[in-house]
């Protein structure tokens, strides 16, 4: 074969593996985009339905976004409250439960997993083995033994005492993944503190903490989010109507009889913008590579 034919099975062979380059880049871009409407149409159509008329709702047709949008079912959640209470105090139960779950937790799973990575001491592996165990326990199981904890421990009917069982379901998660990133830290780090004349206690703070704080803040995003959403021990934990939060409020829209579909969707859309705000708050500290050039040369 001749230098020529070489160079254009070359050429072809090149153009074909490009081709299936970009073919496959193409199919997973479709896929990210089918994964991405998947995702967000919920959110979407709950949107638009707190903005349609009641006609709009309960028909069958199907109608992507509201043709003549009302302000009815907006102004109703603010206006009408539920249950005799406004929407604002059940928002702020849910504020200073998620809150609460969120800055207290925060300072047990970084001990924690400060802990976990740094030192050497019997049961470490078992320990790490019982934070997976408890993870794959289901809530529902842990139902009748945190309730009966909490009301020998006085807590019951107070939102102190939901904040403490927030914190115990999301601990477990919190100190495994806040453990990856505190190992991830050089122990030189530490070390050349030391040398420096620095306690453990300024170490700590002033060079291990920085460095795990988008760790720190990952976490705190899970834990809010589930302190937020949480339903079913909201429900057992807290009898008094005044205490109760957003989720469980949202029941108070469903009677044996009807629904009210525009009420429900008005006050979960209503629900979710305290979610995106804490989430564009904290984002900008999860970046990663702080720790690069960080040692001292």
């Amino acid at each position: 074969m001749t230098a020529a034919g070489m160079s254009r099975k070359a050429a072809r062979g090149h153009q074909q593996a490009k081709s299936r380059k970009r073919l496959r880049r193409a199919g997973l871009n479709a896929a990210a985009v089918a994964v991405f409407l998947f995702a967000v149409f919920p959110v979407y159509w709950m949107v638009t339905t707190a903005f349609k008329s009641r006609e709009q709702i309960f028909t069958t047709d199907f109608i992507p976004f509201p043709t003549d949008p009302t302000f009815e079912h907006v102004e109703r959640v603010f206006t009408q409250g539920v249950a005799g209470h406004s929407i604002w105090q059940f928002l702020m139960n849910s504020a200073i439960v998620a809150l609460g779950t969120v800055l207290i937790g925060a300072v047990f799973a970084l001990l924690g997993a400060t802990a976990v990575a740094r030192f050497r001491f019997r049961g470490r592996t078992s320990f790490l083995i019982l934070l997976l165990i408890v993870q794959m326990v289901p809530a529902e199981a842990l139902l009748i033994p945190l309730f009966l904890m909490v009301r020998r421990a006085g807590l019951y009917d107070q939102l102190l005492g939901l904040i403490v069982v927030n914190i115990a379901l999301t601990l477990p998660f919190a100190i495994w993944m806040l453990r990856t990133f505190v190992a991830a830290v050089p122990k030189s780090l530490e070390e050349a503190a030391w040398i420096d004349g620095a306690s453990r206690f300024t170490t700590f703070w002033k060079v291990l903490f920085p460095l795990v704080a988008p760790g720190l803040v990952a976490t705190s995003i899970f834990s809010f989010i589930t302190a937020w959403n949480e339903f079913a021990f909201a429900l057992i934990l807290i009898n008094d109507q005044g205490s109760y939060t957003m989720p469980v409020a949202l029941r108070f829209f469903v009677s044996q009889r009807s629904v009210d579909w525009g009420a429900i969707m008005a006050a979960s859309t209503l629900m979710t913008i305290p979610v995106i705000v804490f989430f564009l708050l904290v984002q900008r500290r999860m970046v990663s590579g702080l720790v690069a050039g960080a040692v001292k040369g």
